[in-house]
């Protein structure tokens, strides 16, 4: 899928899930970045069957236990559930993300929002990459690849 239409027709209509200072162009690029970084948005299940679901790639006692459960996100996860039409709990959201871009793309911009870090300021390469890092925890981190999937990301945030 093409970056733009990701934009428009994905992440556009989960960030209007969300409060508007979650939609900033530095959060679209971060998520963005992380979804060519995850997926390439080519492919929404884990390569070899592996436990990652979404183009973001989000396991179940990962990110998205880390959504539903943490103090800054549990809330608005919920909220975001019930308009999505999806129960509220790892293995419905698990298995629903695989085929709901949408929520696919709520959950991982507020899995960015538990992190106690700001988001890097638009144009920090090497803070998106830390960003990621921390908060997505890679298996095969694949550094070398961040810098072009961050500018191209980056270029449709704009």
């Amino acid at each position: 899928m093409e970056l733009i239409q990701v934009r428009r027709s994905v992440l556009e209509p989960a960030l209007s899930l969300l409060p508007a200072k979650m939609s900033s162009p530095a959060a679209i690029a971060m998520i963005l970045g992380i979804g060519l970084q995850e997926s390439g948005f080519t492919y929404r299940r884990q390569m070899g069957n592996g436990p990652a679901r979404g183009f973001w790639q989000m396991e179940r006692g990962g990110g998205v236990h880390g959504v539903l459960t943490h103090s800054a996100s549990t809330k608005l996860a919920c909220s975001i559930c019930a308009q999505r039409g999806v129960e509220p709990t790892e293995q419905a959201v698990w298995g629903a993300i695989e085929q709901d871009d949408i929520l696919a793309a709520a959950f991982a911009r507020l899995l960015l929002w538990t992190d106690v870090q700001a988001l890097p300021v638009l144009g920090d390469t090497a803070g998106g990459w830390s960003l990621y890092s921390r908060v997505w925890r890679p298996g095969k981190p694949r550094p070398t690849e961040w810098p072009a999937n961050y500018l191209k990301a980056m270029g449709a945030a704009a």
